[in-house]
C-alpha cells in the first residue's frame, strides 16, 4: 500500500508544487527555497534532535520543548522543520541561529534520503498529528525513533485514517512513542492499531504556556493607545469567518458604541483581503503593519503582523477564537486564557474538544453559533466586568491546573536515547 501511495504522490507532484506556486501570488514566500523540499540544502548540523512542526500554530506550541531540548541536552544540535513560511518565519524570530532550520522533505522516498543523510538525527520529534508514511517509514528502516509529541487525533481524524488501515497500521507501527494530550487520543490511536505499550497520556504542553513579563509590558502599552473604550479580539479568524465577526461588531456598536475589535486573520496572505472587506463594510481601520494609530473613530484594529498575537490577546478584554464559526476545528484557546481572558468558541472546536470542554466547564468559554450570538455574548461580558473578570480567572485557573505536560513529554523523549 505504502508503494501506491509513493506512485500517486510521485505522479501527484506536478500538482502540488503548481499549488505552492499559486499560493506564492499572496504569500510570496512559498515561491522561494523549493531545494529544501527536495532534501536539498547547506549548513546542516548533523547527529542532533529533528524536530517538527507543521505551521505556526504546531511551532508555536513547540517552542518550550525545543527550547527545554536544548537545555537538556546541550551538546546535541536542533534541526526545526517546518512546512510553512508562517513556522519557518516564528522559528526564525523566537530560535535564531541556535537551531538550524529548514523546510520539511516531501514525503517522497529520495526526497527523504537527501534529507536524513545531511541531519542524520539521533532522534526525531513530530509535532501532534503529522504523520506521512515514507518518512516515518525511512526513519524506522535507519534506527531513528519517532515520539508523536502533543499528539491529537480527533473523531474525524481517526475516522479517515482508519479507512486506509493498510497504510495506517504499518505507518503507525514505526512510531517509537506517543505522548497523547488526553485519554480520547490515546483511546484513538489504539483503535487504529498502535501497541498500548507505545501509548502514554501526557496531557497538552500548550497548557505550559508563559507570558514573559515583556510581552505583558508591550501589551499594556499597546492598550494604552487605545484609551479608555472596550476592546474584544476576534483570532486566527479564516474566509467565511470575517463577515460574521464584522456582522457581530457592527451589532454590538449598536450597544456599545465606542467598542473596538482586533481583528488578526489566521493566514498572512488574507491580510489585505480582510483590510479590503472591512473597508467595504465601512470599519474604519488601522492597520498594525503600518504603525497606524487608533482614533476616536477608528472601530477595527486589524494585527497584520506575524508573532505577535499574544500582545493582541493581552490588550483585549476578552477573546474570540477563530477556526471554530467555520469547520476548521477551531485554534488554541489557551493562549488567551493563559493570559486571564474568557474565551468564545463557534460550534466547530473539535481540533481542541477536550480543551473547549474543560474551559466551559469551568466557566471560562462560551460557545456561539452564529454572528448574532456572538453579538450578544461579547456585548454581555462587556455589559458585567465581575463576570468577564470570573470567567478570565476560571480560563486561567484551566491552565494553572494542567500544566506538567512538558516535564512529562521530555521524560518519554529521555526513553528513546
Amino acid at each position: 500500500m505504502r508503494f501506491l501511495y509513493t506512485f500517486c504522490f510521485q505522479l501527484l507532484l506536478p500538482v502540488v508544487l503548481l499549488r505552492l506556486w499559486w499560493k506564492g501570488r499572496r504569500s510570496p514566500a512559498y515561491r522561494a527555497r523549493w531545494a529544501e523540499r527536495f532534501g536539498q540544502f547547506a549548513g546542516a548540523r548533523p547527529g542532533g534532535i529533528w524536530v517538527h512542526a507543521v505551521s505556526l500554530g504546531e511551532t508555536i506550541a513547540a517552542l518550550p520543548l525545543i527550547k527545554a531540548l536544548q537545555a537538556r541536552y546541550p551538546e546535541l544540535p536542533i534541526t526545526v522543520t517546518t512546512t510553512t513560511p508562517t513556522g519557518s518565519e516564528r522559528v526564525r524570530q523566537a530560535l535564531g541561529d541556535s537551531v538550524f532550520h529548514v523546510y520539511a522533505p516531501y514525503d517522497l522516498p529520495w526526497c527523504l534520503s537527501a534529507f536524513l543523510r545531511r541531519i542524520q538525527p539521533k532522534a526525531c520529534l513530530v509535532m501532534e498529528t503529522e504523520l506521512w508514511p515514507n518518512t516515518l517509514h525511512a526513519c524506522a528502516a535507519r534506527g531513528i525513533p519517532v515520539v508523536l509529541a502533543n499528539a491529537r487525533l480527533s473523531a474525524r481524524s481517526a475516522r479517515g485514517y482508519a479507512r486506509f488501515s493498510a497504510l495506517t497500521k504499518p505507518m503507525l507501527a514505526c512510531l517509537s512513542r506517543v505522548a497523547a494530550q488526553h485519554e480520547d487520543d490515546a483511546r484513538r490511536f489504539l483503535d487504529l492499531g498502535l501497541p498500548a505499550e507505545r501509548v502514554t497520556v501526557t496531557g497538552s504542553i500548550k497548557f505550559d504556556l508563559s507570558i514573559p513579563e515583556a510581552l505583558r509590558g508591550a501589551a499594556a502599552g499597546l492598550r494604552a493607545g487605545f484609551g479608555a473604550r472596550p476592546v474584544w479580539i476576534a483570532a486566527s479568524t479564516h474566509r467565511g469567518e470575517d463577515e460574521s465577526v464584522l456582522a457581530a461588531h457592527r451589532a454590538l456598536r449598536a450597544r456599545f458604541p465606542q467598542a473596538l475589535l482586533i481583528l488578526v486573520p489566521r493566514h498572512p496572505e488574507r491580510f489585505g483581503e480582510v483590510a479590503a472587506l472591512c473597508a467595504t463594510q465601512g470599519e474604519r481601520v488601522a492597520r498594525r503593519s503600518a504603525g497606524e494609530a487608533v482614533g476616536p473613530d477608528t472601530s477595527v484594529y486589524l494585527g497584520d503582523t506575524l508573532g505577535e498575537l499574544l500582545i493582541m490577546y493581552g490588550a483585549a478584554d476578552l477573546a474570540f477564537v477563530g477556526g471554530s464559526l467555520v469547520p476548521v476545528g477551531g485554534h488554541n484557546f489557551l493562549e488567551p486564557a493563559a493570559l486571564g481572558l474568557p474565551c468564545l468558541s463557534g460550534p466547530h472546536d473539535f481540533n481542541f474538544a477536550d480543551i473547549a470542554r474543560q474551559l466551559a466547564a469551568a466557566g471560562g468559554l462560551r460557545r456561539v453559533a452564529d454572528a448574532a450570538e456572538l453579538a450578544e455574548a461579547v456585548g454581555a461580558w462587556l455589559a458585567e466586568p465581575e463576570a468577564r473578570e470570573a470567567a478570565g480567572a476560571a480560563a486561567l485557573g484551566v491552565v494553572e491546573a494542567n500544566r506538567g505536560a512538558l516535564a512529562r513529554l521530555l521524560e518519554l523523549v529521555d526513553k528513546t536515547f
